[in-house]
């Protein structure tokens, strides 16, 4: 729907005075306050349907536990659960242009969503829009809430939509990995710890311990977001309930629950809650926990695939674009690159949110909307983020096997293997002495006799380095 159309003006008040609302706008006179003041980012609440949806359904399930204690109509009550729908359902969602990060701790956007589905309303009930008589958005579709019990249900309900969408692309980056681990797994290559060789593992064994350790988030990103599913609905201000009338709180939440599918319930103390929310910096948390993993996976995907003839080369990432303006054939590390990048916004988003969480005073916390938009933006980062180095990077990375192999023969760590064979004493003389001439260890502990070919072969033996084992072999010296 087009939201800056010149087709006339209707003419509603508030608080402050009468103002000109284009005639085409769903949305009303306390939105189009919040449009003029709040001015603030490219964040719009139009960009984050999650949102839109939580809002909608808080709505719904309000209008039906107000029709059940006979406080709205039939026709008020199936008009607004229609224009509801529509909504849930992806229509309208233009209509909702104010800016996420905004003062009044969310009110702009619950009267966005109030304005919206009231002008909706009236249109199916046959109305004008404007002609609030007929269906307020104050007395009819925010009838016994407030922003603050609305607008937070409305965030958790988003966030878990955003969480439930997030984890289907975060479960495709790990089997990405795991597909690499799969093919990657008979090519030897040496380990590092802190930059320097250390001792022989599979280059299978690298990505399959990127897969292992993002998986292990996933408890964790679970628990952070079940908190979401309980609300304070029904608090009103600052969780009294003033305004509301008895069994309107347990009603709401029965609908809301009844509508997602979802085991929703209410917070045992509404006053603690209206104030609380810690969920948000939990999320915020359990997403940073991810971006430091991603970030350190990338970190590695650059440095074991730079080169290409005189970096460590281990693998190849698919070449995306030329590299650079005045450098002919390079060609860089963009999508890891990329990723980093995100990483340190979502990192940086979760600052933020634990700033905002502190900032909590007496009944309510008014920093609410800056965190609700730091989660939802860290949630579509990472998501795009991760589809896009899945396809254009993981998907596409093919092994250098020969290269892996030169490598952990030429090491010096190769003496580490021996150890347990040959003995510190012999395997010290070994990597000084090719230390100082630059011969392998392999030619040494020949060429010194202190094991046959056969033995040694038996003990370099690429499923012999890369998993504990015991073998029954003696020095000959």
């Amino acid at each position: 729907m087009e939201t800056n159309c010149k087709k006339g003006f209707r003419v509603e008040s508030d608080l402050i005075g009468p103002i000109e609302v284009p005639e085409c706008a769903l949305y009303g006179v306390q939105t189009l306050r919040g449009i003029e003041n709040f001015k603030i980012s490219k964040f719009h609440l139009n960009e984050y349907p999650e949102f839109i949806k939580g809002l909608a359904i808080t709505k719904q399930a309000a209008a039906r536990a107000n029709f059940e204690l006979g406080l709205l109509t039939k026709e008020q009550a199936d008009a607004v659960e229609q224009a509801c729908q529509e909504i849930i359902d992806g229509k309208f969602h233009d209509q909702f242009p104010v800016d996420m990060i905004q003062g009044g701790a969310g009110t702009t956007t619950n009267m966005n969503a109030n304005e919206v589905i009231a002008n909706r309303a009236l249109e199916i009930m046959g109305h004008k829009r404007g002609e609030y008589q007929y269906c307020s958005p104050n007395d009819i579709v925010n009838c016994a809430q407030s922003t603050n019990d609305a607008y937070p249900t409305a965030i958790h309900i988003g966030m878990y939509f955003a969480h439930l969408r997030f984890l289907k692309h975060y479960r495709e980056i790990i089997n990405a990995f795991l597909r690499k681990a799969e093919e990657f797994a008979n090519i030897i290559k040496i380990g590092r710890t802190q930059l320097e060789d250390a001792v022989p593992m599979t280059l299978g064994q690298t990505f399959h311990g990127f897969a292992s350790i993002l998986t292990d988030e996933i408890k964790h990103l679970d628990e952070a977001a079940n908190d979401f599913l309980t609300v304070n609905m029904g608090a009103t201000a600052i969780g009294t309930g003033i305004c509301a009338e008895p069994g309107y709180a347990e009603k709401c939440v029965a609908a809301l629950a009844e509508i997602t599918g979802w085991d929703i319930k209410l917070s045992d103390d509404l006053v603690g809650a209206t104030s609380d929310t810690s969920c948000l910096v939990g999320y915020a948390s359990a997403l940073k926990r991810v971006a430091v993993k991603m970030n350190k996976i990338c970190n590695d995907l650059r440095l074991l695939a730079s080169g290409p003839r005189c970096g460590l080369g281990e693998f190849n990432l698919p070449a995306r674009q030329p590299g650079s303006s005045i450098m002919p054939g390079k060609v860089n590390p963009v999508i890891p690159e990329v990723m980093n990048q995100i990483c340190y916004k979502v990192i940086g988003n979760e600052l933020c949110v634990t700033m905002s969480g502190e900032a909590a005073q007496m009944e309510l916390n008014a920093m609410e909307p800056v965190m609700a938009q730091c989660d939802f933006e860290s949630v579509d980062l990472m998501t795009n983020g991760f589809d896009t180095l899945r396809t254009l990077c993981v998907d596409g990375i093919t092994a250098n096997p020969e290269h892996c192999r030169a490598q952990v023969h030429n090491s010096i760590s190769l003496v580490t293997a021996l150890n347990p064979v040959i003995g510190y004493k012999n395997s010290t003389k070994i990597a000084k002495e090719a230390l100082e001439t630059g011969r392998s260890v392999y030619d040494l502990v020949l060429e010194h006799g202190i094991l046959t070919k056969e033995d040694l072969d038996t003990v370099l033996a690429p499923e012999n380095m890369i998993k504990p084992v015991k073998l029954d072999i003696k020095p000959l010296k």
